[in-house]
């Protein structure tokens, strides 16, 4: 759910006008460079999380790390949704969040590294390379205004990641009733088509969440939504990952 925050431009505006009726002993307000100093932090958290699961993995404690995996899933899907319902709680859960989600990606990453190790050794670096390039370019691309979140930009976002999120859960509802929908996990060209397509949507939601944090600071937003605005894009971030960690691995089954 907190992947769609910031790609409808309704509830992004009426996220900050609900942060200052929040707001009533307001210490200061938000700045784009709190914002990326706190996603800075919880990015070690993240990864401190992830490099202990992983550690625990190579320890060849796979109970312990599946455990934990649970707890970064289930964890971090609480932790999202009342940050969503709540942002002055952002400042406690973000960082949070970060941390259980590091839980979960080390444990994921671990173990595609491990199916992975004669076909495609460098399947890990190479999906964290590419995110980060991404992330970076994204950047730019918005810094420069070569992409604008226009209203039509984010309508347009706002609508595939909403398509992305019902196709997922159809497919996830067909598969506990024992149907397969191969096409979504096999090394076929529509397979690795929809997660090219899952990826550039993903990469745009990052417009979303640049823009979300600038325009918070040019609203005034109390000081806590930084650590909103850092969340926003942490989700992003961990989505587009996670999409990446897919694509290649399909890429890698056709080789």
């Amino acid at each position: 759910m907190a992947i769609f925050k910031s790609g409808n431009p309704t509830l992004t505006e009426k996220m900050f006008d609900k942060s200052h009726e929040m707001a009533a002993n307001n210490m200061g307000t938000m700045t784009v460079r709190g914002a990326i100093n706190k996603f800075g932090f919880m990015m070690l958290m993240l990864i401190a999380g992830a490099a202990y699961n992983w550690n625990l993995y190579e320890q060849l404690k796979q109970d312990t790390m599946t455990t934990l995996m649970w707890v970064g899933i289930i964890g971090g899907l609480i932790s999202a949704l009342a940050i969503s319902f709540k942002p002055n709680w952002a400042p406690v859960l973000a960082p949070l969040y970060a941390l259980l989600e590091g839980l979960f990606i080390g444990a994921i990453s671990a173990i595609m590294n491990a199916a992975f190790a004669d076909s495609y050794p460098g399947l890990i670096m190479q999906a964290v390379g590419l995110t980060f390039g991404v992330a970076l370019a994204m950047f730019l691309l918005y810094n420069f205004r070569v992409i604008s979140a226009t209203e039509r930009f984010k309508s347009i976002v706002f609508t595939a990641t909403l398509g992305i999120g019902i196709f997922y859960l159809i497919t996830m509802v067909l598969r506990l009733f024992g149907v397969n929908v191969s096409f979504m996990y096999d090394s076929s060209l529509l397979s690795i088509g929809i997660s090219l397509f899952v990826v550039g949507i993903a990469a745009l939601n990052l417009i979303m969440d640049f823009d979300m944090i600038e325009q918070g600071a040019e609203r005034g937003a109390p000081k806590f939504m930084e650590w909103y605005g850092a969340f926003g894009l942490m989700v992003t971030i961990v989505w587009l990952y996670i999409e990446m960690l897919k694509l290649l691995s399909k890429l890698s089954s056709r080789d």
